[in-house]
């Protein structure tokens, strides 16, 4: 039977929203989004959710709770939302350590497969710091220091990157013992630096910036292809007599696994759009965060990357959290 114009109009009128609808997925979001963050406050994750949350609680229209889940180098909040529902309402924020932990750890409690990842949102090379009272000024000075005594670093969590710069740098490069001591994020380990207790550490410089201002602690070498933009002033390892040490910790946005790609691509755009935004690059580069963005696709694929050359130092250094 043949419709008449009118009829075929009027259909046309209510199949085209629909259309749209089931091509826009479902609504997301329509009710508070719940950052989780994998490290204590003051460090690079949490200094990004909180920025980024921000803005996003006016793009999205919707709150952004950000919730601090600290512990086992990130393991926790990863777990934790990778039991999540998948419905874009639970995301976690964390930084490289999630490449690193599927290697180290026998059990981490998630696997790559448990999430989609969202986006990078910035980068930062890892430091070598010391106290202020600690008399070595350079590199080599403070191998030289430790080859001589026992000595303890701070790291912000077992299997972080600064973590592995540390052990690299300190048994591997130096053949010295300075054992690492793990805190709940790098807020944690920089205020344990600053008592001495241990008096070095390996650290992402966000937490460290402040004090490093304020003469409390003193940043020793870059470990970074180039000197850090924040502290132009300090070298990097190579420039200190050991080249070939390029290490980095980024902190990004990842959603669970079968979350909608709908919401997946919303999140995406929304994240890179805050922080395309002048005042947010300013402010996370007064953190010593530089901004990456690109879509969710690109991050996938830098994330399986890091997965694979971070699980060669874990297992080229017998490492092994559990």
């Amino acid at each position: 039977m043949k419709l008449s114009g009118r009829i075929a109009a009027g259909l046309a009128v209510i199949l085209v929203p629909i259309a749209v609808q089931a091509q826009q997925g479902p609504p997301w979001p329509v009710k508070p989004v719940r950052f989780v963050v994998a490290f204590a406050p003051g460090g690079p994750a949490d200094v990004v959710a909180r920025l980024v949350g921000n803005k996003l609680n006016e793009l999205l229209g919707q709150q952004i709770i950000v919730e601090n889940r600290g512990g086992a180098g990130g393991n926790i909040a990863a777990a934790l939302v990778a039991r999540s529902a998948p419905d874009g309402y639970n995301a976690l924020v964390t930084t490289s350590a999630f490449a690193v932990n599927v290697t180290l750890y026998a059990s981490p409690g998630y696997e790559e497969r448990d999430f989609a990842p969202v986006v990078n949102v910035a980068t930062q090379p890892n430091l070598i710091f010391v106290s202020a009272a600690f008399p070595a000024k350079t590199l080599a000075e403070l191998i030289a220091t430790v080859r001589n005594g026992k000595f303890a670093f701070a790291s912000p969590g077992l299997g972080t990157t600064p973590h592995l710069t540390g052990e690299n740098l300190f048994r591997t490069i130096a053949k010295a013992d300075v054992t690492p001591i793990h805190f709940s994020g790098a807020g944690p380990a920089v205020t344990a630096l600053m008592t001495g207790e241990p008096p070095i550490a390996s650290l992402a410089p966000t937490a460290a910036l402040p004090q490093v201002r304020a003469g409390k602690i003193r940043a020793i070498a870059v470990a970074g292809a180039t000197r850090f933009f924040a502290l132009p002033e300090v070298p990097t390892f190579a420039e200190a007599g050991i080249p070939g040490v390029q290490d980095t910790t980024w902190t990004a946005i990842f959603l669970p696994a079968g979350t909608p790609a709908v919401i997946v691509q919303r999140l995406n755009e929304a994240s890179n759009r805050v922080i395309q935004m002048p005042d947010i690059r300013e402010k996370l580069e007064a953190q010593g965060l530089e901004t990456v963005g690109g879509s969710s696709q690109q991050f996938s694929e830098y994330v399986k990357a890091e997965i694979s050359k971070w699980g060669k130092v874990v297992r080229d250094a017998h490492m092994k959290a559990d």
